[in-house]
């Protein structure tokens, strides 16, 4: 049973008679209908005595003319409204930070929960696109990350917890609505174009929840996407892509960063429980579903370019025989420093050649152009102000301090 329809049977018990003092009546969670999807969202209006076709009206004003107050909703019955403004809300996370770029590209820092340093980033990239103007929207999924993946900010802040459906969802409705907090409700249009699960955590870690938010996303009662353009992007956690190619239909990309399984152990350490060749096999069989209207036509394949880690043509020659039988395209992404971080990003000329060799094998192959430097947004490597809930940034700190130190004596 999903948090929300829990929620619901709370709010119902505490609508009873009850010996508890009215402080502790008042004190009843109001049930966030942000995140719901539509078949939650029915449930949750049958529950309640409502027909369950409510679901759709009131997702709309929520997802497509991004209205919070329930008196707003007018073709809803007064009765029902102040029903909802009792027992329901409508609310995004708490933005702490926003900035700009020059670019064009947006960032925000979310608070979720409760607690200082329960923070998560999102960022917006518009690009120019054959078919018009592009807002892809970069969305986390969890509050830090549990798998410590050697060139990732995030991995080194530790994992907090996951996100709720309200707090995934929020981040796309916020990014929207950033575009016509002064539009009339009426004349408000949707402005993300694609969504990537690329941010902060692993989104396939917190599967339940992020299932729902991608249904929502595609939901033509909501933010209509089509399954092209929505995108999750995973480590590699084996069993639940395979849990995918049951439940939805979305793109899908694998963060792979090496070649082998040796260097790949180093980087991304969930390959020693999930080695490149269930991987591969895993992401052949999520590809495997025939039909025009698949979005599973191909893997896009996420490699960060770290100087002299990654970037060496026996690195590009082991990466055409690893993918030869998997239809895929390659992002190229160059390394996002970060203080203190043990890597630097390879040059410019080693990636162009890097790109080459992989083209000239028949591969699509393309160089992620970085944006938003200036707010320190750069896509795929989110740089934070995320507050550290564990040790382990300290003590990452402190292991390259001490590597430091000992070149420096043996220097």
């Amino acid at each position: 049973m999903s948090t929300e329809v829990v929620a619901v049977s709370a709010v119902s018990a505490a609508q009873q008679p009850s010996p508890s003092t009215p402080a502790q009546q008042n004190a009843v969670e109001k049930v966030n209908l942000l995140g719901m999807s539509r078949p939650q969202m029915e449930k949750f209006f049958e529950d309640m005595g409502e027909k369950k076709f409510r679901a759709g009206q009131v997702m709309k004003w929520i997802h497509q003319f991004f209205v919070t107050d329930f008196a707003e909703m007018t073709n809803i019955s007064g009765k029902l409204r102040e029903k909802l403004e009792k027992i329901c809300e409508i609310k995004a996370p708490e933005v702490v930070h926003k900035n700009y770029s020059k670019d064009g590209t947006r960032k925000w820092v979310f608070r979720v929960g409760d607690g200082e340093g329960s923070l998560v980033e999102t960022v917006l990239i518009p690009a120019e696109h054959r078919s018009g103007l592009r807002r892809t929207l970069c969305i986390s999924s969890q509050v830090g990350c549990a798998l410590d993946c050697s060139f990732c900010s995030t991995g080194k802040q530790g994992f907090q917890r996951d996100l709720t459906q309200a707090e995934i969802i929020g981040q796309l409705w916020m990014a929207n609505y950033s575009y016509m907090e002064d539009v009339p409700v009426l004349e408000r249009e949707r402005s993300v174009t694609n969504v990537v699960m690329m941010g902060m955590g692993e989104p396939l870690l917190n599967y339940d929840a992020v299932l729902n938010s991608m249904r929502v996303m595609l939901d033509d009662f909501a933010y209509g996407m089509s399954k092209r353009r929505v995108t999750l992007s995973t480590s590699g956690v084996v069993p639940k892509i395979d849990q995918m190619v049951k439940d939805i239909d979305v793109a899908l990309a694998i963060s792979l960063h090496a070649p082998n399984n040796e260097l790949r152990n180093e980087l991304v350490p969930i390959n020693k429980k999930y080695p490149l060749e269930q991987l591969i096999a895993a992401c052949q069989r999520y590809i495997a579903k025939d039909g025009n209207e698949s979005s599973r036509k191909h893997v896009t394949i996420e490699y960060v370019m770290l100087d002299g880690v990654n970037d060496h043509p026996e690195h590009a020659q082991q990466m055409i025989k690893l993918l030869k039988n998997l239809p895929s395209k390659i992002n190229l992404i160059p390394f996002n420093p970060f203080p203190h971080a043990p890597y630097g990003r390879s040059s410019r000329n080693r990636i162009i050649s890097f790109q080459k060799t992989l083209s000239d094998a028949g591969f699509v192959c393309t160089i992620r152009q970085t944006r938003g430097d200036d707010i320190d947004a750069a896509c795929g490597q989110l740089v934070g102000q995320v507050a550290d809930r564990t040790r382990r940034a300290e003590q990452w700190k402190k292991k390259i301090a001490q590597s430091n130190e000992i070149m420096r004596s043996q220097g």
